[in-house]
């Protein structure tokens, strides 16, 4: 394979959720193992080590579970990244625990997510957990959900088993903002429907779950309407060849930007039009999220790290003051009149917690507004106020100028992650 081919190849970020023991790192190990993504001594180390456990299989799942705390227990505990490809697509792999107490980690791992492989004990069918993961999912706006009904195998591949978890599942997430559902029957122990098809289960006709996601729409999961630019850095070389070179470096949030567009800065609302387009091998007439550039401008004005620019004729809201729901991270509670450090895009400013709305019941999706208690792994909607304005889009429009972190501000601890509304 060339490298330049590689480089071009679509990458596609999944992340795995699941109770304790559905199979996330059997399923990951088994997409790794049948698409040839690992070495063969890999594989000898993890048949030795399964063989001296006593195990009557390949324990593919020791692939991924790397901590050894993960190891002794057979559980995933933090958030794993793999990464592999195939001749059509790259793939980057969330592998996130399926404990209650890590529901943050689950966060951490799908909000970069085109997709979500939710996983189901084909024994247990639609649990607690299920519809816990499921509705961060619909909360994160990841695009595509797939839900792997696992363990066939052990529920002798039947198909009403399959029919009757599929239904259960289809009657709760009809009520969350989820548009792309597919169902697989899997066994990730044994590969059937994984990366080949399977011979046990001649009634479902579908895709195998390489196949899907080899194949799912990812160009429009991107926002390619609302033009947005966090200024990361500001290029002034200051050399003879470059005397008066002065460029605005960073990745494009959204949308599309072509020379000679009318933009606007924000917060300070300056205005110019875009000179070139610069990126290491040239000039381009334009670009697009999420390619990474820098801008020139007609005009000489103030930009620095932190501000945004916009299409003149397309801006987002500017504000002090935003509503979110966001999801803790911490042991430490949430404060009402908490003051916090808020990292938006490129933006650094800090914020006051003005009021705490509601607490989401994750077991039934009531609004709970007498609970204004808010610990690690709760979601909540609460409003801020920033100390100074910064340029935001719903999150439901743009995750990447729609979301946001608190920081403490004292230990430097990342404590929620928001999603603007």
């Amino acid at each position: 394979m060339k490298t330049s081919g590689y480089l071009d190849m679509d990458l596609l970020r999944f992340t795995t959720a699941g109770s304790v023991d559905d199979g996330k790192s059997t399923l990951i190990g088994r997409l790794l193992y049948d698409s040839k993504s690992i070495f063969e001594d890999q594989y000898e180390a993890i048949k030795a080590t399964s063989e001296k456990r006593g195990e009557e299989y390949v324990n593919l799942a020791l692939l991924t579970d790397g901590l050894r705390a993960e190891r002794e227990q057979g559980i995933t505990i933090d958030v794993a990244y793999r990464y592999f490809a195939t001749p059509k697509r790259k793939f980057i792999i969330a592998d996130t625990p399926g404990h209650i107490q890590y529901t943050r980690n689950m966060v951490t791992g799908a909000s970069t997510a085109n997709a979500a492989i939710i996983l189901i004990d084909a024994r247990k069918g639609v649990i607690e957990q299920t519809m816990r993961h499921t509705y961060i999912a619909s909360l994160l706006r990841i695009p595509h959900v797939i839900v792997c009904i696992n363990k066939m195998d052990l529920v002798e591949f039947k198909e009403d088993v399959f029919e009757k978890i599929k239904k259960a599942y289809e009657a709760f997430a009809s009520k969350l903002e989820i548009t792309d559902v597919h169902f697989l029957p899997i066994s990730a122990l044994k590969g059937d429907n994984v990366v080949d098809p399977s011979k046990n289960m001649n009634w479902y006709q579908g895709a195998t779950l390489m196949y899907l996601l080899e194949n799912l729409h990812i160009a429009n999961d991107q926002n390619h309407s609302d033009a947005r630019f966090p200024v990361q850095y500001v290029i002034r070389p200051m050399t003879s060849e470059h005397h008066d070179y002065r460029g605005y470096a960073g990745r494009i949030a959204g949308g599309v930007f072509k020379k000679g567009d009318a933009i606007t800065v924000l917060p300070s609302g300056f205005t110019s039009k875009i000179k070139s387009i610069d990126v290491l091998e040239g000039q381009l007439d334009e670009a697009f999220s999420p390619m990474s550039v820098t801008l020139t401008l007609e005009d000489e004005i103030d930009i620095s790290r932190g501000d945004m620019i916009v299409k003149t004729d397309n801006q987002p809201e500017t504000t002090q003051d935003i509503e979110l729901m966001i999801c803790w991270l911490a042991d430490k509670k949430l404060q009402v009149n908490g003051k916090y450090a808020l990292k938006h895009a490129s933006k650094d400013v800090r914020c006051v917690v003005k009021d705490i709305q509601y607490k989401i019941n994750i077991h039934t999706l009531e609004k709970n507004e007498e609970d204004k208690s808010i610990g690690l792994n709760d979601i909540a909607r609460i409003t801020l106020r920033t100390t100074a304005p910064i340029a935001i889009d719903k999150y439901s429009q743009n995750r990447n100028t729609g979301s946001l972190i608190l920081i403490d501000e004292a230990t430097n601890v990342t404590v929620g992650a928001g999603m603007i509304v």
